[in-house]
Order: C-alpha cells, then structure tokens, then sequence
C-alpha cells in the first residue's frame, strides 16, 4: 500500500497541470497584494460595506498581512475547487484513456487499495496546494503589509481580533479548507472511476461544485429549508467561523473565543461524511469495474 501510495505521488507530480496549479494561485495572490499596495483603501471600503458606513476607520491599521490574507481566502477559496479538481479529476479516468489502468488491475494488489492510494495522493496535492497558498497569502503579507489587529466584518458588525489571538486561528481555518477541498477531491475521484476521459469528471465535477454552490446561496424559503442542508457547498465556507469573537457584558472581545463552535463542529462533520461516502462510493464501483484497455 505504501509503495503504490509512492508511486501515484509521484505520477501526480509528474504532471505539468499540477504545477499549473501552483502557477494560477501564485499570480492570482500577487495580483491581489499589488492591488491593495496601490488601492487598498477603496478596496478596504467595499469588502467592509455598510460598516464603512456606520464608524470612521483609519486604513493603515486595517490594511495588514492579516487583513489581506483574509481578504484572499474569501476572494480564492471559492475558486480552489477548479485546481483540485483539475488533478483528482484525471487521476483514475486518465489512467483508462492511457491503457494503464488495467495493468494495475492485474496486479496483487486490491483494488480498494488502488483507490485508496489515489485518494490518498490527491490529499498530499491538495495539502501541499493549501501550504502554498497559507505561505504567500499570509506571511508574504505580513512581510510586505506588517501585522496588526484583525478587523473582521459580519454584516452590520465589526470584529476586532488582537494579533496574539489571530495566528492560531488561521491555522485552524486552513485545516478546515484542507477538509473542504478533500470533498471536491473525492467527487472528483468518484466521477473519474466511472469514465474513461479526464474531460468529463473535471467538467463535472466543477459544473456540481458551482451548481450547488448557487442553490446554497439562494434565499429561497424551498431550498433554504430541504434543499441547502443537504449540499456539501453549504458546509464549505465554515472556515470564516474560526474569525467571529464572543464579547463580554463590556463589549470587549473575548480571547481565544469562538462565536458558533457547533456549528463549526458540525460542517467539519457533514464534510467528512461526504468524504467516506464519496471514497466508500469509488472503492465499490471499481472493485465492480470492467476495465477492458
């Protein structure tokens, strides 16, 4: 298992699309702290919205690493999805248009454990995808902007965290991105089970991920109510809960709080649940799977 888990590392990484990946997110994050270097002040006023509105903010305490890092993750998380399903897309699918997939098949080993090993790599990509993505978007952002208070808008609401009460939280946030993106990656991985192109699961699965991301989104009393808690893109966001602080009686904020840790709790659940049913799902469709080239 370990050395077949080696070798669909290394055919993932073999791969030029893999680094296209890496090359997409590193000018997409460039772009955005050179904008905010030039404009961060009018950018600053759209993404806090009515609060701008209610109190006088000075931009240079706002517009730091932490802020910008944030302001990254709501402008690219949304977007990640594509990249991991670009890889997980192909990685048994590609395998069949190529003639290589029944060659493994023959071997002694089983295919669960084919399936688990592919599943497995695409969790190293997606990891090391998401560890690139903390490196620039956040330290690269505290060298060029510096730290400060993480100022954190919610609606009609400003949330104040202190720098000593922001690093951890960031941690916390992209461990659950890194759950989140597994899920697409599984999908990816079902739909690339039962066809023979690369085209077809990669299109696939980005049309579902935007197609339930929409219906989530939609302030429909029908689908908000049977609909939406069933789609795994109404779990994906949850991430943003790591940054919403208690207050005490004084409206101080309180360190090291979380405002709706259940339901924090509870999207990292609906996500892995979907993780073992997606897997589960791979797994029993390839062991059934005649691979004839």
């Amino acid at each position: 298992m370990w050395k077949l888990f080696q070798i669909e590392v290394y055919k993932i990484f073999r791969k030029p699309r893999t680094y296209l990946a890496f090359a997409i997110i590193t000018g997409f994050i460039f772009l955005i702290q050179l904008g905010l270097l030039v404009n961060g002040k009018e950018f600053l006023g759209f993404m806090l919205g009515t609060v701008n509105d209610m109190m006088e903010f000075n931009a240079k305490d706002i517009l730091n690493g932490y802020w910008v890092c944030f302001a990254i993750l709501n402008l690219l998380l949304i977007h990640v999805p594509i990249l991991v399903a670009l890889v997980a897309g192909d990685i048994v699918s590609g395998e069949a248009a190529m003639g290589t997939l029944r060659l493994m098949a023959i071997k002694p080993v089983s295919r669960a454990a084919i399936i688990l090993a592919k599943f497995f790599a695409s969790a190293v990509y997606v990891f090391l995808l998401l560890l690139w993505i903390a490196f620039i978007s956040l330290f690269v952002s505290l060298l060029v902007f510096g730290s400060n208070n993480l100022m954190v808008a919610k609606v009609d609401d400003l949330r104040i965290i202190e720098t000593g009460d922001i690093l951890w939280r960031y941690c916390c946030a992209f461990g659950f991105a890194f759950i989140a993106m597994m899920v697409v990656a599984a999908l990816a991985l079902l739909l690339s089970t039962v066809s023979k192109n690369s085209i077809g699961p990669i299109v696939a699965t980005v049309g579902i991920v935007i197609l339930c991301t929409l219906i989530s989104e939609m302030e429909i009393p029908l689908y908000q109510k049977y609909i939406r808690p069933y789609l795994f893109t109404s779990y994906m966001l949850g991430w943003k809960g790591f940054f919403y602080i208690n207050y005490n009686e004084d409206n101080e904020t309180i360190r090291g709080s979380i405002e709706n840790l259940p339901a924090i709790l509870k999207s990292i659940g609906a996500l892995l649940a979907y993780i073992v049913l997606f897997v589960t799902a791979s797994v029993m469709i390839f062991k059934r799977k005649d691979i004839l080239s």
